[in-house]
């Protein structure tokens, strides 16, 4: 078995044997949902993955008009189903924000990762009854449109619009899952749950819907890491998004699911200039959610990676900054391939950093494990501790390993190389003219190590240090 998916025999047992009393007492994690879907379809012996999504939606009371029109109802007699998995299920995959900022209906994944279920299911479902008419029909709309829609309609700046990401109350048995900042209509999680069925849905295959989830968000990489592990997988999701994703007919999609809307709550068209200017708000905030949730790459948040707070107070960058240095961390001295392994990583330098140092965090404003992942340190806007001398005018990301004599995966260069600095340029965070450079440019060390080193004199925007 999948180590990485350990918890599914175990929580198989525990779905079925235990009762859930309140709300916070249900196990969201991925594996245990895998779990339950194995429960449901192992009661339906033979059933395809449709007749499984459709009870799982019939469960959920996924059932409003929008859905319906896409899917069509759902002709639940003779559905029987154990009372505690259907409770379970009323529990776990319907999706809402509460006034105090908690996230219902979204699990935490092996990889570190947030999804929310209701995106995921119905684009799955899309999918699958999309190739049965061979005709992809309902799989943005169910997936992101719709949400997307009436995200961007608000008045309120792009920033406020999209996100935030949020932290869950232990990482081991997570039941509660807290934004991190004011709650908005479009979470970082629910783009993530819609990215993955846009993903599955096109991807949908004739196997059981437990497999095709286990396959997908249960993958254990090697030791080469992302270099050489499938494209189908939930660390590729960003990636695999990418290649799907044409903006335009994103926001044609948006727009039809916002007439759809009208329509099915019997309300009159738009007028043309309601349209127009609806359109425009829409082709905007297409660019912020492209910029966050695709240009951008995932970046694992301090408290996903248990860290301790930051000592005193934070001093504020000035920003654009004009320089990206790279590091190596020596030590940890291997490449991390798990969000478990990387967030140890994490953990031993903050601590090493604050306690044997007596630094105020860990210094490093990024750091890129082999996991897929950028994780968070100072960031965009504290000043760090990376590069004496140079704190205030460059940010330091650093690649856990030790690269004196080898290379960090392909993966992993390429998401700093590509992904992290265009972010930040495309962000307001760099300048676009930056200067990248290794550690022991303008530092008396061997940092990034000589393989290393020599890798990244071949990077756009190196640069050798300007003598006076």
């Amino acid at each position: 078995m999948d180590p990485t998916c350990w918890r599914l025999t175990l929580t198989l047992v525990v779905v079925m044997s235990s009762t859930y009393d309140t709300e916070a007492s249900v196990s969201r994690h991925m594996d245990d949902f895998i779990a339950a879907v194995k429960q449901l379809e192992d009661g339906v012996p033979g059933a395809d993955p449709v007749a499984v999504l459709q009870r799982l939606r019939w469960a959920a009371g996924l059932r409003d008009p929008f859905i319906q029109h896409f899917l069509g109802d759902v002709d639940s007699s003779g559905f029987e189903m154990d009372a505690r998995l259907l409770d379970y299920i009323r529990k776990t995959v319907p999706y809402r924000v509460t006034d105090d900022a908690r996230e219902e209906g979204v699990v935490l994944t092996s990889d570190g990762t947030s999804v929310a279920l209701r995106p995921l299911l119905l684009g799955i479902e899309a999918g699958f009854l999309s190739k049965r008419s061979e005709r992809v029909r309902g799989l943005y709309q169910l997936t992101l449109a719709r949400d997307l829609g009436r995200s961007l309609r608000h008045s309120s700046p792009l920033s406020q619009r999209l996100g935030p990401d949020g932290c869950w109350d232990s990482l081991t048995s997570p039941h509660v899952f807290t934004l991190s900042d004011t709650p908005t209509l479009l979470t970082t999680a629910h783009v993530n749950g819609g990215m993955d069925g846009v993903i599955l849905g096109m991807e949908a295959r004739t196997v059981r819907l437990s497999s095709l989830l286990t396959e997908y968000y249960c993958h254990q990489l090697d030791r080469e890491g992302l270099d050489a592990a499938p494209r189908l997988i939930s660390r590729r999701r960003r990636g695999n998004f990418r290649e799907l994703l044409v903006p335009p007919t994103l926001v044609r999609h948006v727009m039809k699911s916002v007439e759809l809307q009208r329509r099915l709550e019997r309300k009159s068209k738009m007028e043309l200039k309601e349209r127009k200017q609806l359109t425009a708000a829409v082709k905007e905030g297409m660019k912020e959610f492209v910029h966050m949730f695709v240009d951008c790459p995932p970046i694992i948040p301090r408290c996903m990676w248990g860290a301790e707070p930051y000592r005193g107070t934070p001093t504020n960058l000035s920003l654009p900054l004009s320089f990206m240095y790279i590091h190596h961390t020596h030590s940890p001295g291997l490449p991390c391939l798990t969000f478990q392994q990387c967030s140890a990583d994490m953990r031993s330098m903050q601590r090493f950093h604050q306690v044997d140092r007596g630094w105020d965090d860990i210094g490093y404003s990024f750091v890129a494990g082999s996991d897929g992942h950028i994780y968070l340190g100072r960031g965009w806007h504290w000043r760090g501790a990376h590069t004496l001398g140079h704190n205030s005018i460059g940010f330091g990301v650093s690649f856990i390993g030790d690269y004196a004599s080898s290379l960090p995966s392909q993966h992993s260069m390429g998401l700093v190389r590509d992904q992290l600095a265009s972010c930040a340029v495309g962000g307001g965070r760099l300048k676009a003219n930056f200067t990248l450079q290794g550690h022991r440019q303008v530092v008396n060390t061997s940092c990034p190590g000589d393989a290393f080193y020599k890798e990244i004199t071949s990077w756009e925007h190196f640069g050798e240090v300007k003598k006076n």
